[in-house]
């Protein structure tokens, strides 16, 4: 049985928005699986969706089993959930924020004591367990959060770009927890822009945009559809974004054979070709002869990163946060 069948799911707000449209994916028991998108692609509403905070418009969706418009109160007991923005009371110590999500679990005595004490183990907070979570770092608010969404046991934990925000060692201290969790049978469904991250974790991702999915599979599937190196072109002359130049780039390089694709890109234009590093030769010739310089040029294989920019037309981009209001499940946030 699938942890998340999703069939047909549609999201059509007040005013006509359309934020999701029609979308069919499924996530295994125990897999960690992407859900990557740029911003306002969808990727929050279909989390919001999936974990009852938000009713579809249509089509059917089940997680761990159950309907999430017949069942809500079955799917929540199942499921853990950690939106963009920390969901924590920093009025409270992080024992007691802990404590207090156990409490409405309802979970009580040595055996939410016991699981408290493992859990403020698990993401290194033994030693700040009895302080104010007002005066945590950023990490560590983060790390409590995930720890609150992990009391009562999930099967199933939903994560909306957990470690945004975060200093790289922070940041791998996060991933390296949900990579232990993964290992222990919890399935991740995870949206994030760390695409280096999705690559080494994820079994299987699927990419949304405009509220549409565009593109699902294993990431090596994904990048082998590629097919393809990668040649990366940078320019000198002019802004490297301009239109002009672009085309001009573009008509230059049409003129040239074994080339597969070209994409525009915020740096200047990402070519595909077979054996890209033999044609990088000719590709300097022709856009010197046509009086076109190169800041840089790059040669490499195939990523997720290119993957996203063909089937989204934009490269995916660390700092790009989903400004959609997130909101928790349980608990209160202070500001």
């Amino acid at each position: 049985m699938p942890a998340v069948q999703v069939e047909n799911l549609v999201k059509t707000y007040g005013d006509g928005t359309q934020a999701v449209k029609g979308i069919s994916f499924k996530v295994d028991e125990g897999e960690f699986f992407g859900f990557l998108g740029p911003n306002g692609a969808g990727k929050s509403t279909t989390i919001k969706i999936l974990t009852t905070l938000l009713r579809k418009t249509s089509g059917l969706a089940n997680v761990a089993g159950h309907d999430i418009e017949h069942d809500p109160q079955k799917v929540r007991k199942l499921i853990g959930v950690q939106m963009q923005d920390t969901v924590i009371d920093e009025d409270l110590t992080g024992r007691e924020n802990l404590t207090l999500q156990g409490h409405l679990h309802q979970m009580h005595g040595e055996e939410l004591k016991e699981r408290v004490n493992t859990l403020l183990k698990i993401v290194d907070l033994e030693n700040a367990a009895d302080k104010r979570s007002a005066y945590y770092s950023g990490g560590m608010k983060k790390r409590l959060d995930l720890a609150s969404t992990l009391v009562h046991r999930p099967k199933i934990l939903f994560l909306d770009e957990p470690t945004t925000g975060l200093d790289p060692q922070s940041r791998a201290t996060v991933w390296s927890y949900l990579k232990e969790l993964n290992q222990e049978g919890i399935t991740i469904f995870i949206t994030t822009q760390y695409l280096e991250e999705v690559d080494r974790l994820c079994r299987r991702l699927a990419i949304l945009d405009h509220g549409e999915i565009v593109a699902q599979g294993s990431p090596s599937d994904l990048k082998s559809e590629i097919g393809a190196d990668r040649i990366t072109l940078g320019f000198e002359n002019g802004n490297p974004g301009a239109g002009a130049l672009k085309d001009k780039a573009k008509q230059v390089l049409s003129n040239l054979g074994g080339i597969t694709e070209v994409v525009d890109s915020d740096e200047g234009i990402v070519i595909y070709v077979k054996n890209g590093g033999f044609l990088v030769p000719d590709i300097v010739r022709a856009f010197d002869g046509a009086g076109i310089k190169l800041a840089s040029i790059g040669v490499s294989s195939p990523t997720l990163d290119d993957v996203f920019l063909k089937h989204t037309g934009r490269r995916i981009r660390p700092e790009e946060i989903d400004k959609s209001r997130a909101s928790g499940m349980f608990g209160r946030r202070r500001r």
